[in-house]
């Protein structure tokens, strides 16, 4: 009995347990970061796979609806979901999301286009990335440390967490989420990626409180680009709908990898997490800039 799969959707043969091991992989590390992994599943859909239609941006996302859900059960049982930023983030993304989808089916359909753009992304990830490594390495917080929020209005929220009070503007992280919603609508990602390291470098937030609203204005978002790409609005022929069975095997993996990364998370400081993602992160997005020269 052959171990090969032929996904019909998006042409891709391979190795049917591939999918979810990588999406375990990047899923459990990423959880740890308040990310999916969607920004390194997408060049390895692109580099190995062979699957480089606009379609790949769409089971990006349907990856994420399957990954998401129980690391967030996790993090909102164990009292770590900070909702005033998870909204911000949320409102903020969703419009993006469809002006992202927009420019993806009109300027970056060809794959010789959307590689360097997808590679100006993921350098800007590993920019925030390598910067924040620069700061002191930091202890995982109490076991039983838990979020609670003191106020939230569009000016100003904070909270509490570990002995410590937090502040943040929403109407800053919202106006921030609406221009990462483009790229992320484009690229196959809610955002997350990028909002999450912002959130930890600029305004000084602690990983462990900034991973599940990371997490949540991902799912959103990530819903409504699947429906995006499946409606396939102005693609004039193109393949937009995402591979559903692909999705799911990277969704299945996800879905385990979250849920593992969210519940060992609180034993784990950030430094060593950041350090792994960032070199990855730098080394495809290098790739991706060379082909500009080639």
């Amino acid at each position: 009995m052959s171990l090969r799969f032929t996904f019909s959707t998006s042409g891709v043969t391979t190795w049917v347990l591939l999918p979810p091991l990588v999406a375990l992989l990047l899923a459990y590390f990423g959880a740890m970061a308040g990310v999916t992994g969607a920004f390194l599943l997408l060049p390895f859909q692109m580099s190995i796979l062979g699957y480089n239609t606009p379609g790949v941006s769409a089971t990006n996302f349907l990856y994420n609806i399957f990954a998401i859900p129980g690391t967030l059960w996790r993090y909102a049982r164990e009292g770590r979901l900070n909702w005033p930023l998870a909204l911000s983030i949320s409102l903020g993304s969703l419009p993006g999301i469809g002006l992202g989808y927009f420019i993806r089916v009109k300027y970056l359909a060809d794959p010789q286009r959307f590689k360097p753009f997808a590679g100006l992304v993921l350098l800007y990830l590993a920019f925030r990335l390598g910067k924040d490594l620069k700061r002191g390495a930091k202890k995982p917080p109490p076991l039983k440390a838990r979020l609670r929020t003191l106020s939230f209005t569009w000016q100003r929220a904070s909270f509490e967490f570990a002995g410590k009070v937090y502040q943040f503007a929403p109407w800053q992280v919202f106006l921030l989420s609406l221009v990462v919603g483009i790229a992320g609508g484009a690229y196959g990602i809610g955002g997350g990626a990028i909002l999450a390291p912002y959130c930890v470098s600029v305004l000084k937030l602690p990983v462990h409180t900034v991973a599940g609203a990371s997490l949540f204005g991902t799912l959103v978002c990530s819903v409504a680009g699947v429906i995006f790409y499946s409606l396939g609005f102005a693609a004039k022929g193109l393949s937009t709908k995402p591979d559903f069975l692909l999705g799911t095997a990277f969704g299945l993996g996800g879905l385990i990898g979250g849920y593992l990364g969210a519940r060992t998370q609180k034993f784990v400081p950030e430094k060593p997490i950041k350090w792994g993602l960032f070199l990855v992160v730098l080394s495809v997005s290098l790739r991706y800039l060379f082909m500009i020269f080639q």
